[in-house]
């Protein structure tokens, strides 16, 4: 029976050895056999190994000229699909700006109208427009009987289809 530590004696002085004599390190028994006896194979078994490894070729290797084609046919939709997506995108963002360009544009004008509205109506002066109306044109005001309110059924316009009553 060997001792443990004989047989690790035994080794340090196997790999010093090498060490020495070849310069390579081999450490426990990673050692490679020289001579290696070809294992031969009948042709039954040599037969059986090329079966498998089509087998498992054609597992492992799903890319026949279908599954190209159909990979290139959906890569191909997808990229239509992006690309009228982004267009889409593009076109939506160009509509907004455009929107936006015409508010302003709707902003502007509104205040120039008011501008004009406000100057307009601050040159008016209803006082001299009511005595030219009574003085030059014979404006007279209404007197009690004159004046009939009546209330319409539109609020844009009136249509009358008979003569409106004499005073009450």
């Amino acid at each position: 029976m060997k001792h443990a530590g004989s047989s690790e004696v035994h080794k340090n002085r196997t790999m010093h050895r090498n060490i020495r004599e070849d310069r390579i390190y081999i450490d426990g028994n990673t050692a490679r056999k020289l001579q290696t006896v070809p294992v031969r194979r009948n042709r039954r078994q040599n037969d059986e190994i090329r079966r498998q490894q089509v087998r498992r070729q054609v597992k492992l290797s799903p890319m026949n000229f279908g599954y190209i084609f159909f990979m290139m046919i959906a890569m191909l939709v997808v990229c239509v699909v992006l690309i009228g997506y982004v267009e889409l995108q593009a076109d939506i963002t160009n509509r907004i700006n455009h929107i936006s360009k015409l508010e302003s544009q709707l902003n502007d004008l509104r205040l120039e109208n008011d501008e004009a509205y406000t100057k307009i109506m601050s040159e008016v002066d209803l006082e001299e427009i009511k005595n030219i109306a009574i003085n030059e044109l014979g404006m007279k005001y209404a007197k009690e009987g004159q004046v009939i309110t009546y209330s319409g059924e539109g609020r844009d316009y009136v249509r009358q289809y008979k003569e409106i009553p004499k005073g009450k």
